[in-house]
């Protein structure tokens, strides 16, 4: 496979992993309303929108486990 491939695999593995394919399909339709992401490739902006998801997630993860403690 090459990049791109590996990039999707990748990706979509951890949306289904993590139950975050919802979240990524808004967080994409976002970034295609925006000016900033016009002339990006699809791949930076896979990246981008999963990374931003993926972050997302990992900080309410985070705040849950403080607050347990």
């Amino acid at each position: 496979m090459g990049h791109w491939e590996d990039l999707h695999y990748e990706i979509h593995e951890n949306l289904q992993k993590y139950g975050l394919q919802k979240e990524y399909r808004i967080q994409l339709e976002k970034m295609s309303e925006q000016d900033k992401h016009y002339y990006t490739d699809s791949r930076d902006q896979m990246r981008y929108a999963y990374d931003k998801v993926f972050g997302e997630y990992q900080q309410k993860k985070k705040i849950k486990t403080k607050s347990k403690n």
